[in-house]
C-alpha cells in the first residue's frame, strides 16, 4: 500500500497525469473547431412560404433554398387551396433552419374523397338526415310523393338521378331525399279498390 501512494507522489505519475490534461484539452478545442465548421454554427436558412405552391413549383423554390423535402399524405380536400397545392409545411414559413433540413409537406389532394351512401330507404327523414351527416353527405332539398308512409324515404338523388345505398359520392355532395307524405297515390286507391 506503502509503494502505491509514493507512485502517486513520484514525478513520473505527475507528468503523466500532466500529458493526459493537455492533450484532453487540445483534442475539446479541435474537437469543438471541428463541429463548428461541420455544422455550420450560426448560419441559418430562413424557410419560404410554400403555401398554396404547386408540387412542382415546391421542388423548384426547395432546391433554391439548399433543403431537403419530404411529402406526407395528402390531407381532406380544402375547397379553398388549389388542387395538389400546398396545405401545410413543417416547420413553418419564416422559421430559421440549418441548411439541408428536411421540410415536410401536406398536400391537398384534387377532391373530396368519397363515401358510401348509407341504407336508408324505408327510414324517417330526420334519422336518414342524421345518417347522411355523419358520412359527410349534405342534404339540398327534401321532395315530397304520395306514398303511404309519412316522411319515410322511397328514394335518393344526386344532380336528378336515382341513386342506391351503397354507391359512392364525393364527401359533401348535396342529394335529394324523396319522401312520402302520408297519402295514398290515386293508383294505389284505385287498384285497393277494384281488389
Amino acid at each position: 500500500m506503502r509503494n502505491f501512494f509514493n507512485f502517486l507522489r513520484s514525478k513520473s505519475f505527475l507528468i503523466q497525469i500532466g500529458l493526459a490534461l493537455v492533450v484532453s484539452v487540445v483534442l475539446i478545442f479541435v474537437m469543438l473547431n471541428w463541429l463548428n465548421s461541420t455544422t455550420n454554427h450560426g448560419e441559418f436558412v430562413e424557410v419560404p412560404d410554400f403555401s398554396k405552391m404547386s408540387v412542382m413549383d415546391m421542388r423548384k423554390a426547395v432546391e433554391d433554398a439548399s433543403l431537403r423535402y419530404e411529402v406526407l399524405d395528402s390531407a381532406n380536400y380544402n375547397p379553398d387551396y388549389p388542387r395538389f397545392s400546398i396545405i401545410e409545411q413543417n416547420p413553418q414559413a419564416g422559421n430559421k433552419v440549418k441548411e439541408n433540413r428536411k421540410i415536410y409537406f401536406t398536400v391537398n389532394p384534387s377532391g373530396y374523397k368519397k363515401v358510401t351512401i348509407p341504407k336508408i330507404i324505408q327510414v324517417t327523414q330526420r334519422n336518414a338526415k342524421s345518417m347522411l351527416r355523419a358520412v359527410g353527405l349534405d342534404v339540398q332539398r327534401v321532395i315530397y310523393i304520395d306514398e303511404l308512409g309519412k316522411d319515410m324515404v322511397y328514394s335518393i338523388k344526386y344532380k336528378g338521378k336515382v341513386i342506391h345505398p351503397g354507391d359512392k359520392l364525393p364527401k359533401t355532395s348535396k342529394i335529394e331525399l324523396i319522401c312520402g307524405n302520408g297519402k295514398i297515390s290515386d293508383r294505389a286507391q284505385i287498384k285497393a279498390d277494384s281488389e
